[in-house]
């Protein structure tokens, strides 16, 4: 049984391509990065997969595969700031919007609150585009760089969410 756990513990060893010390040291970067704690593993998994995709396109393994581990988790450690100021940055601006300067009547508060019900059942991705598109004003071009994605893909989550959106509304015979 034990030759068993160690031959597995082998297999193991050969197909994953960072060892234990380098997967330490690649936690210690993360972690000295700034990456909280429980976003650690993934961090961990992120750099074995550029790894493997590495040796998957035919490019040949790195000298040091421990320093190129080092310096893939830096760089993810970094992504990972960018990404939570950008966040940030999104918040601040949606905050800024929310104040109502004037009282609205009895038809635009069931129009507001039937909008609102139908924006609460769209997925998250289509919500986003959605208020940063027609709430905060942005052009299609600064949200894709914003968030980081293509703009046809963002034009397809804002033309999937008001199809979405405009469905509710006249099944509620708001519209």
């Amino acid at each position: 049984m034990l030759r068993r756990k160690a031959r597995r513990a082998q297999e193991d060893d050969r197909t994953d391509p960072l060892d234990t010390a380098q997967e330490r040291r690649v936690r210690a970067v993360l972690a000295l990065g700034g990456v909280p704690q429980a976003d650690l593993l993934d961090g961990v998994q992120q750099v074995r997969l550029r790894l493997l995709e590495r040796a998957a396109s035919g490019r040949e393994a790195p000298r040091d595969v421990s320093a190129w581990a080092a310096v893939v988790a830096s760089n993810l450690a970094m992504d990972w700031h960018r990404a939570k100021k950008r966040q940030e940055r999104l918040g601040e601006r949606l905050a800024s919007l929310r104040t109502l300067d004037h009282p609205s009547g009895e038809d635009t508060s069931l129009l507001s609150l039937a909008v609102g019900r139908g924006m609460d059942e769209l997925p998250d991705a289509q919500r986003q585009v959605l208020v940063l598109r027609f709430f905060a004003d942005l052009p299609v071009r600064d949200i894709a760089e914003e968030l980081g994605i293509p703009e046809g893909t963002v034009k397809s989550r804002l033309h999937t969410a008001v199809r979405a959106l405009r469905a509710r509304l006249h099944e509620d015979e708001v519209v």
